[in-house]
Order: structure tokens, then C-alpha cells, then sequence
């Protein structure tokens, strides 16, 4: 018998005569490792009352095992998965019958990505093979091999034009460019440029070197939606397999069934990484998520064509002129996606993401299926099953975080406290958890709507307890990654529990978290007002206090330390003297603004929420934070943005500041700062579909010969125009009442002045 350590990468199962076939493909030291496992049964579970017929091909079995109510049950043994299907159709309550094959045979071994496979290792054309192997989890640091890849076409038709690809790892000099043309090849020093006659000989040669090169991984930049779903196209319409995968099986591109549903990728031992959705996953920001904005912010560098407009008749130029330049264009992409990947660490986060919760490495989102991996073993392990999510009873919604009104005001000396994780922290304190919920036993913890909690009997603290100290030992071996990821699935339970896709969603469950959560806050904020400082704000897990005018940064830092503990010790006692319970509730003192504006609502008295500006002094050097407002938006101009930030500035330093106000304004209108005058708004449907109200971005969109997602626009005299199309000046009046004053207006006000008074001409004559 062979041992061999993997780490996989991809999985699926089909329905053959013999039963269901698992095939799963992984990463080995050796090379890739495909695994095979046949004879395999649909599974899932029934009421041992529900006295129903049962199809062919299907076994009924008692089992040891219970509903979350307490009612025993058996299990149902399909020969297919396509039976089970088919009968989930019929009048009956079923249990977990929505769970794939290749998934549950993962979870129940309890095997999120590394694993140990023992049985009889085979080779064949594509390398080595093992046929129902026994397999464990173990710990497993893959070394991945990652090929970037981007294609040049013909505008928005279906000419292809080249395919680059550039290996990650930069030793690996076998990057290539494959173009049409009928000149001769070239190595480059990076790449070598490989000319094709045609389409057909193009894909050929290309799927050549993709076996030859075997990269565990292909990354790109919208490589599903555009890249690997023309290719398909490309492939089906030239009559040639598309041979992106690994083996015999074949590649293919899912089509979403539902609009605004993301195409899928389905390539045999290769997972598909976006750059886009793994940087939103690890809740990067950027202005924009076009290749060339991301790689400018991170690397300080761009593609070698940026203009959106000629981008399109440039590419068809170099097609026809100069292809040593389109596949410098092309590569240069390919080289940026392997350098952001590099310095924002995309891989390390999908490994550990996947190390974390059981979800295949190219998984986007997937909050429910990794509390379904995580969670479901171990319920099955005390005795019970868990609902299909279509036979919930959801009931009403939960409440968000508790948001005070805010006391609007330019303030010195505001500490922001915030306690940390704090919906972990109270899933981890009072026990939140579907099965303690379910079975409460006696003597149980009170929660919200009638609900009680088990003290013994349950799993999801333990869960969040485990990486919570996972992310602490992170933390403390700079593992950025890995602790970004820990922190992504530790806070997404909440918001898993609180969704209807969710098998264990209910109110009682949900609002046992917030509501928990807003008692909290409002007892935090009572006991520091208790001590004489008063709350000014307050959001879901954060409290703003306002100290007297004449701290200086020590006393401030004391006085927050001080309040800290003071807190963390009141709620440990409180909790133990009110519900025998210890607290994990952690209050963190996390930041000191000299000086602080919470404004109010436009045109109101009142104050606004989520939405303030304040400096902060870090070493030496103050720092303007800015959150909500608009010098943060980015569907502002960069008109505002830029005077807003420096109007803050120069107010919290209490610096002149009314003839910066004016100059601005002059300038602007003479048109001196045209090129900040642009708007910048995504476009989400089609433009066809604005009928009734057609905002201005929709309005210049329609001026332009083709439809496109992002819009840059002006307003003119004329109204909303593109960038690209502009026939009019600047509406100037426009940009000072809707940019400049209300950017102003929110600071102004608390120094009793407005932007129309520091501007109006006719009141500075008097």
C-alpha cells in the first residue's frame, strides 16, 4: 500500500451504473493526484414516522440519529444522486438531502484541504491515480504553481487575437504569447512571442504548453466572465475540445441560471482564481477594480495602454501594425496580475480560507456551505441532523446593530472604544448555538423572543472559540493572511445565521445576537456616562466619548486605558453575578481623534450616522480619518474630495481657512480644475432599462456608440456628457452648489460661517 500527503484543489461526482463517482484532484509533492471513488450512495435522512413509499434504488435504514426537534430518524440510501433529486420533489420533509456527494464525503472525515490518501498509486497520461483510497485530514502547506492568463480580441467581437500566459514564480522563464501572424517566433527575455496562423493552430499550441507547464492554479483579472468563457466559445465554434483541465474529464464554463449571478469555472484540477473577487473577499478597497486603478495603487505602475475609449482602436492598431507591442501589452497584463497576487498575498488567503472552512479553493462567498462543512459533522456526532434549507420555518427578521443618534458638533478629545468581535464575543459568552437552541436541557440561558440556549450542549462557541485563538497565534506569527481569514469566517456566523439560505436561520437565534448586542452598547454607554464623559455616538460595537477640551494626549491615553478596564471588569462581573456565566467580552480603547466632527444630517438639525472626520496623531505626524463623508465616496468628484479634505484639515488645525474657501471657488470657476471635474458612477443594468428615472450617469452613458459598465461624465451647460464626447463647458454654478458647498457646509456650520458667505461676492462688499 502507498501513503501520499495532497492538497485539493478540485472536486466532483457523477452518477454512473455502479453508484455515485467522486473524483478529486490534489496537489501533491510528487505531482497532481487524481482520486477516485466509486460506488458511492446519495444520502440523506427522514422522520422514522413519515410512512411513505419509497422509489427504486433506494434504501431505507434506522439509524441512531435525531431532528433537531428530538424525533428519531433513518436514513435514505440513494444508488444516484439523480434519484435523490427526483425525490426531493415529492410531499416530504427531508433532512440534508441538499448536500452534494463530493461534499459530504469530505465533511463527514472531517478533511477541509490537506489529507493523507493510503492505497495503490497508478500512473497514467496525466500523472498518478489512486482508486478508493482511505483518506484522513492532515495539515498540509501546499506549494502551488500558478499560471496568469489574459486574452486580446477583436473589440467585442469573436476574433482572437493572442493569449499571454506568464507562470508566477519569476525563475520560470516559459511565459508566452501566442498571436495570430505569420511572422517568426521571438524570445523575449521574459517571454517568447509565438506566432500561429490561425485560431484553430493558436488554441492548439496553447493547450500544448498548458500541459506541458501544468500549473496548479490559473489566476487572471475577470478571467471566468471574459477570458475563459470566450475561449470556450472560441473552442466550441472551431470544433476543439477545450482542454483547460487536468484528465479526461472535460472543462467547461457554467452559465448562470439567474441575472446578476456570476459565471463559473469548471476545469479539472486547476482552480480559477479572480483578482477581483479575492481582493473584495479580504475586503480590500479601491476607487476602482479595473486592472490598471489596482495596479497603480498597489504597485505604482499600469498597463501599458489606460485610455478606456482608445483602448479598443489602439489594440486593433497594434493587431494590424505592430504585434511585438499588442503582446508586450499583453503579457505586461499578465505580469501586473501575477505581481498584485504577489504583494496582496491572494493565494496565502485562499489557501487559508480554504484550510478554514472546507471550501474548494476557487469558492466565492460560500458563508453557509462553510458553516454546513464546519457544523454538520460535529452535529451529526452528537446525535443529530440538521434541516434541508427549504424546510425552515424562517420567521420574522432580526434588527441590525443598534446605532445611536449621534450629537452633531466639532469636537477635541473624542476616545472611540470598540469591543472586539463583538458578535463572536456573544455567540462565545451566552452560548448562541442551533442545537443549544434545539435542546436546551435545564437550567438554560435566557436569549431573545423566548429562546434559551444550552450551557453544555452545544457547538458554535467551541467553533469560534478555536479560531479565535487560531487568529491570536496568526496575529502573533504575522500571518497576515491567514489572520484576515480567520477574521472573515470568525464574524460571517452571525450574518450566516441571520440569512434565510441558512439551514439553522431564525429569529430566535438571529436576535439573540443583536439584541444581546444592543443591550450591550446602551449599558456601555450608561456606565462611562456614569463616570461624567459624555457618549456622543454610538455603532453596533463602537462607542465615541468626549472627553473636556483641555486633555492633552497623555491624560486622553490614560483616561481611555482607564476606561477599558473598568468596562472589561464590570461586565465580567455582571455577567457571572446575573447569569453564572464568564465573560468574553473584550472592550478595546482604539483610538484617540484631537480633534472630531460628527455632522448633521444635510438641511437637518439632527445628527447623521455612520458618518464623521477626525485626526489622529501617530508619531508625531496628524493623520485625517475620514468615514461616510465626501471626501470617502468615490461617486464624488475628485473636486470635492480633495477640498474637503484639506477644509478638514485646515479647520481641526485651526488654520486659516476662508480664503482657501474662496480661492477654491475662483479657480473652479475659471476653469483652472476642469480635470477634477469628472464623475465616476458604475452602471448596473442595461441602458434600455431606465425608463422613468434616468439619472446622469445613464443620460451621458446614452451619448456614447457603445454600452459600457463604468461611465466617467461632466455636467455642461448642455447637461451629463461623457468624458470622450464633450461639446459644452463646465457647468460651474452645478459644481458650486452641489459639490463644493455641501463638502463645505458639514464643517462650516460649527464655525459659524458658510461656504455662501465666504463666496458671495455681494456680502464681501459689506
Amino acid at each position: 500500500m502507498d501513503t501520499i500527503q495532497g492538497y485539493l484543489l478540485t472536486r466532483n461526482w457523477r452518477d454512473t451504473s455502479n453508484g455515485v463517482e467522486l473524483t478529486y484532484w490534489a496537489a501533491t509533492s510528487d505531482g497532481p493526484l487524481r482520486i477516485s471513488v466509486g460506488g458511492q450512495q446519495a444520502v440523506c435522512f427522514i422522520e422514522r414516522s413519515e410512512d411513505i413509499p419509497l422509489p427504486p434504488n433506494c434504501t431505507r435504514k434506522p439509524l441512531a440519529l435525531k431532528t433537531m426537534t428530538g424525533a428519531d430518524c433513518d436514513g435514505l440510501y440513494f444508488k444516484n444522486q439523480r434519484d435523490l433529486q427526483q425525490y426531493r420533489q415529492m410531499p416530504v420533509t427531508l433532512h440534508e438531502s441538499d448536500i452534494k456527494p463530493a461534499d459530504r464525503f469530505l465533511m463527514e472525515r472531517f478533511i477541509h484541504a490537506g489529507f493523507e490518501a493510503t492505497g495503490k498509486i497508478k500512473h497514467d497520461e496525466h500523472g498518478m491515480v489512486m482508486i478508493n483510497p482511505k483518506m484522513v485530514a492532515v495539515d498540509v502547506e501546499p506549494n502551488l504553481r500558478a499560471v496568469s492568463l489574459d486574452i486580446e480580441t477583436r473589440g467585442h467581437t469573436q476574433q482572437l487575437y493572442s493569449i499571454a500566459v506568464a507562470p508566477m514564480h519569476s525563475d520560470d522563464k516559459r511565459g508566452t504569447v501566442f498571436m495570430i501572424g505569420d511572422a517568426q517566433s521571438v524570445q523575449h527575455d521574459t517571454y517568447r512571442l509565438q506566432y500561429a496562423p490561425d485560431e484553430k493552430t493558436l488554441l492548439t499550441e496553447f493547450f500544448i504548453w498548458l500541459k506541458e507547464v501544468d500549473p496548479d492554479l490559473l489566476i487572471g483579472w475577470a478571467i471566468v466572465g471574459f477570458d475563459l468563457n470566450f475561449l470556450e466559445v472560441k473552442c466550441r465554434s472551431l470544433g476543439i475540445p477545450f482542454a483547460m483541465g487536468r484528465g479526461f474529464d472535460t472543462a467547461n464554463i457554467l452559465q448562470p441560471g439567474n441575472t446578476g449571478q456570476k459565471k463559473l469555472a469548471r476545469l479539472p484540477g486547476r482552480p480559477v482564481l479572480d483578482g477581483i473577487d479575492l481582493l473584495k473577499a479580504g475586503f480590500w478597497a479601491f476607487d476602482s477594480f479595473s486592472l490598471d486603478n489596482v495596479s497603480h495603487e498597489l504597485l505604482g505602475t499600469g498597463k501599458l495602454i489606460n485610455s478606456e475609449e482608445n483602448k479598443v482602436a489602439e489594440i486593433n492598431r497594434l493587431f494590424a501594425e505592430d504585434k511585438p507591442a499588442l503582446a508586450e501589452y499583453n503579457y505586461q497584463d499578465t505580469a501586473l496580475v501575477n505581481q498584485i497576487f504577489e504583494k496582496a498575498d491572494l493565494i496565502p488567503f485562499a489557501i487559508q480560507r480554504a484550510n478554514l472552512t472546507g471550501l474548494a479553493l476557487d469558492r466565492q462567498g460560500g458563508s453557509v456551505a462553510a458553516l454546513d462543512n464546519l457544523y454538520l459533522p460535529l452535529l451529526h456526532r452528537h446525535g443529530y441532523v440538521a434541516p434541508d434549507v427549504d424546510n425552515i420555518d424562517t420567521g420574522l427578521g432580526s434588527p441590525g446593530g443598534y446605532v445611536f443618534d449621534s450629537q452633531p458638533g466639532l469636537y477635541e478629545n473624542v476616545l472611540v472604544f470598540d469591543f472586539k468581535s463583538l458578535y463572536p464575543s456573544i455567540i462565545r459568552t451566552f452560548f448562541i448555538d442551533p442545537m443549544g437552541l434545539a435542546q436546551p436541557g435545564d437550567n438554560p440561558i435566557p436569549g431573545f423572543f423566548d429562546a434559551s440556549f444550552s450551557r453544555t450542549n452545544h457547538i458554535l462557541p467551541g467553533l469560534i472559540t478555536e479560531l479565535w485563538q487560531a487568529r491570536d497565534k496568526a496575529k502573533a506569527d504575522n500571518n497576515a493572511a491567514l489572520s484576515q481569514a480567520i477574521k472573515i469566517i470568525m464574524n460571517s456566523f452571525y450574518g450566516v445565521l441571520g440569512s434565510s439560505g441558512c439551514r439553522f436561520h431564525s429569529q430566535q437565534l438571529a436576535s439573540s445576537i443583536t439584541r444581546r448586542g444592543h443591550e450591550i452598547i446602551t449599558r456601555s454607554r450608561d456606565k462611562i456616562e456614569e463616570h461624567g464623559f459624555k457618549v456622543i455616538y454610538g455603532d453596533t460595537d463602537s462607542l465615541f466619548v468626549h472627553l473636556s477640551n483641555n486633555d492633552d494626549a497623555q491624560s486622553a491615553q490614560e483616561t481611555g486605558n482607564k476606561l477599558r478596564d473598568t468596562l472589561n471588569i464590570w461586565w465580567r462581573d455582571n455577567l457571572k453575578d446575573d447569569y453564572q456565566l464568564e465573560s468574553q467580552l473584550e472592550m478595546e480603547f482604539e483610538t484617540h481623534f484631537t480633534r472630531f466632527l460628527m455632522p448633521t444630517v444635510r438641511g437637518m438639525p439632527t445628527g447623521s450616522k455612520k458618518r464623521y472626520a477626525g485626526l489622529i496623531n501617530k508619531a508625531g505626524k496628524d493623520e485625517l480619518l475620514v468615514k461616510g463623508l465626501e471626501a470617502a465616496r468615490t461617486d464624488w468628484t475628485p473636486l470635492a474630495r480633495n477640498f474637503q479634505r484639506e477644509l478638514f484639515r485646515r479647520v481641526f488645525l485651526d488654520l486659516p481657512f476662508e480664503a482657501f474657501v474662496r480661492e477654491t471657488a475662483e479657480a473652479m470657476q475659471a476653469g483652472e480644475m476642469d480635470d477634477q471635474l469628472v464623475y465616476k458612477k458604475r452602471i448596473r443594468r442595461k441602458l434600455s432599462d431606465y425608463i422613468k428615472n434616468v439619472p446622469p450617469h445613464v443620460q451621458a452613458a446614452r451619448k456614447l456608440p457603445r454600452e459600457r459598465r463604468t461611465i466617467e461624465y461632466v455636467i455642461t451647460r448642455n447637461g451629463p456628457e461623457p468624458v470622450q464626447l464633450l461639446t459644452a463647458p463646465p457647468d460651474f454654478q452645478h459644481y458650486m452648489e452641489k459639490q463644493l458647498a455641501p463638502a463645505a457646509d458639514g464643517i462650516l456650520q460649527f464655525c459659524d460661517t458658510s461656504f455662501a458667505t465666504i463666496t458671495d461676492a455681494q456680502l464681501q462688499m459689506f
